[in-house]
């Protein structure tokens, strides 16, 4: 089957490169591809406040890459879809020329 702009969702790419525009937020994917974290713990890894990992958690949720589930008083943050993990592992390994300024 051939690709084309019918069989593209462009509301996901959309998404997804808004998530991969910000680097706190790739940041925060690529820690979540070892599994769940608390916004706690992937606030001491990246060095980001809470209320800044908050905002970013906020927006990834709301693209609907991340989800959360509450347990008691903690949240825990996993990606939405083991393939978006997949995903972001086939961009992070193309061998692309050029390069862009963050």
């Amino acid at each position: 089957m051939a690709v084309t702009l019918a069989t593209i969702d462009l509301g996901v790419l959309t998404r997804v490169g808004t998530a991969l525009a910000d680097p706190t937020r790739r940041r925060i994917l690529v820690e979540l591809l070892d599994g769940p974290a608390y916004p706690t713990d992937l606030a001491d890894e990246l060095g980001a406040t809470r209320a800044n990992l908050s905002n970013h958690l906020t927006c990834l949720r709301e693209c609907g890459l991340v989800t959360a589930t509450a347990e008691g008083r903690r949240v825990r943050y996993e990606l939405a879809d083991r393939r978006l993990g997949d995903a972001l592992r086939l961009l992070a390994g193309l061998d692309l020329p050029g390069c862009c300024d963050d």
